[in-house]
């Protein structure tokens, strides 16, 4: 077994795997800190003062244990030859549609302790399950068997993939999760399932006369869709969201900008070197533990600080893009970049949301934002970018 270890060592990239791991260390200090001073820390019994739950630490407890499971099943699939994950596709893709078609009719149905097309407090985001205390998102789980199936569909089609006929197959099977993922009701992972094939079918060779076209039709269509049929595709809180983008200063859409304003005080107020993570004055933030944990987290470590974390996630997006570039055949080019899409874009999104450059859309921030779904999907996406790297040399345990 040691000899089994030592071998897998020299094989996998440590550096990768230590990086993934740093965000998701610090991202539990920093849910501890919010649970601390923006949640309330432990529940407890008002007369007696005993500890009677997690209470505001119950993100972190989550984080934690989802860090682990991740890892894990991180390092089990890198094991696993990609080439074998995308033979089964058929099992995978099942699975995971099989999971997300239920939320589109049932909405907070409940199977004994089963509640499926669960939508969180406050929003209409059905896309969930939630059994007992635990809550998933099969979407997350659907992004994954989405990059593997695109990615065997480009590899089938890379010598054609300019003519009209394949390019449409192509489209068509992009555009099958993000209208699934709209009608549940969550737009922000329907834009990262968009980008993540709109990037693989770049890196595949499409033509640059339709990229340019496509985004001369996008930018003309989401001004008419904005302008005149907004009412019939997006929900009035979406439109709300947007106009407060582009016009902050009105007070029509000040109950749209709040949120923002109270994140850019929290990122204002870290100055240099930050309020430290158990400093005891920390700015409230509406979702400092999930979309809006970069706003707490600058408080909290500061400019230098979020240097530090953004150079990180810069660095493994940008070696998931090398893994990918270095690999023998174009399956764990289109794999690599399919993954490397995914954490790009809610990188992108998410600051942008921070920083009310672009509105609301509730896009994590990956590694960082609370939530064991989320953090799960991304240590199997991190396992997979693994077998890439170690499957395109010899065979790890001869």
């Amino acid at each position: 077994m040691l000899k089994v270890m030592k071998q897998y060592l020299r094989a996998t990239d440590l550096v990768y795997l230590g990086m993934c791991m740093f965000c998701s260390m610090l991202s539990i200090l920093v849910l501890i800190s919010i649970g601390r001073y923006l949640l309330g820390g432990f529940d407890t019994d008002e007369i007696e003062g005993i500890i009677t739950g997690l209470g505001g630490y119950r993100y972190a407890v989550v984080q934690a244990g989802a860090m682990v499971m991740g890892l894990v099943c991180a390092i089990f699939l890198s094991c696993i030859d990609y080439r074998a994950l995308v033979r089964i596709w058929p099992v995978h893709t099942i699975l995971t549609l099989g999971m997300v078609l239920p939320t589109l009719v049932l909405h907070n149905v409940s199977i004994g302790p089963l509640t499926i097309g669960f939508s969180p407090e406050g929003t209409d985001n059905f896309s969930w399950y939630r059994l007992g205390g635990i809550t998933f998102q099969p979407a997350e789980l659907l992004k994954i068997s989405f990059i593997l199936t695109f990615a065997m569909h480009l590899e089938q089609s890379r010598e054609n993939i300019n003519e009209p006929r394949v390019l449409m197959r192509l489209l068509a099977h992009i555009l099958v999760p993000v209208g699934l993922i709209h009608i549940q009701g969550d737009d922000g992972s329907a834009m990262v399932f968009a980008a993540i094939g709109c990037i693989m079918l770049f890196v595949a060779g499409l033509s640059w006369k339709y990229i340019l076209s496509a985004l001369a039709a996008l930018a003309a269509v989401g001004g008419v869709v904005l302008v005149f049929f907004s009412d019939k595709i997006l929900k009035s809180y979406q439109v709300l969201r947007i106009l407060a983008v582009l016009d902050p200063d009105n007070p029509a859409y000040k109950d749209y900008t709040l949120q923002q304003t109270q994140g850019k005080i929290s990122i204002g107020a870290g100055e240099i070197f930050g309020r430290g993570l158990f400093g005891e004055e920390h700015h409230y933030v509406a979702n400092a533990f999930n979309d809006f944990i970069f706003s707490y987290m600058a408080e909290a470590i500061g400019f230098v600080g979020c240097c530090v974390v953004l150079g990180v996630l810069f660095a493994i997006v940008c070696r998931t893009l090398l893994t990918g570039l270095r690999s023998q055949d174009r399956l764990g080019t289109y794999i690599c970049a399919g993954v490397f899409a995914a954490m790009a874009w809610q990188v992108v999104i998410n600051l942008g949301m921070n920083l009310s450059l672009l509105p609301v859309i509730g896009v994590t921030l990956p590694f960082f934002s609370g939530g064991g779904t989320s953090m799960l999907m991304l240590y199997l996406c991190v396992g997979i970018v693994l077998s890439v790297y170690i499957h395109n040399k010899k065979n790890l345990f001869e």
